[in-house]
């Protein structure tokens, strides 16, 4: 869809996995590169937001934030800022099974919205896997952090939002794992379902 520019944010410092969690390895990729291949079947580009994004390896542009250090927000916002295209599907590096057809979904329920967020189940916001509209969420982002706010959610309700409930997102395949955010070790072990790849957790901690 030339209409809509795709984003991954490496930015977060993966102190609770312990290693960069934008290198971590399922079913034989890394998760920016499965997060990838499923934003370019729906979006214009795929771009990765965040500091030194050489280290990842994958054939991507990237962008660095331009608050670093500011958090989620600042990694909307530096999307936001390098977007070509009216519309920037946002997904954060540690969902590495959100797959096409959630961000379609998403995509379809944009009308007369300025920003399109999935529910999980139990009701919580996904900002960092959310659908944004580049000029009003920019400008409005740039205002929020100028303010000293540094939560996406804040964006959100800040701007006319399409809440997406879970019930609306069920049907899609994989829907139950779509929101499984890998933040630890242990995260990452149920799902790999083998535990840490031992050489990606030895690697020295970035970021």
């Amino acid at each position: 869809m030339d209409f809509i520019s795709g984003f991954i944010l490496v930015g977060g410092a993966s102190r609770r996995m312990g290693t960069d969690k934008a290198r971590l390895i399922l079913k034989g990729q890394t998760f920016v590169q499965r997060i990838a291949d499923e934003l370019s079947r729906v979006a214009h580009s795929v771009t990765v937001v965040g500091r030194d994004v050489e280290r990842l390896d994958v054939n991507l542009s990237g962008v660095a934030d331009i608050y670093p250090d500011w958090g989620a927000l600042a990694g909307i916002h530096g999307a936001l800022a390098a977007c070509q295209t009216p519309w920037a599907l946002v997904v954060a590096c540690d969902l590495p099974f959100v797959t096409a057809a959630l961000f379609g979904r998403l995509v379809d329920l944009r009308q007369d919205m300025e920003a399109v967020a999935p529910l999980q189940i139990d009701g919580r916001a996904q900002p960092l896997c959310a659908l944004y509209a580049r000029d009003p969420c920019l400008a409005r982002a740039e205002q929020l952090i100028k303010s000293g706010e540094r939560k996406p959610l804040g964006l959100l309700q800040s701007v006319r939002t399409r809440w997406v409930a879970f019930s609306e997102l069920e049907d899609l395949a994989g829907a139950d794992r779509f929101f499984d955010n890998i933040n630890t070790p242990q995260d990452y072990a149920r799902a790999t379902k083998e535990g840490v790849n031992r050489d990606v957790a030895a690697r020295p901690r970035e970021g």
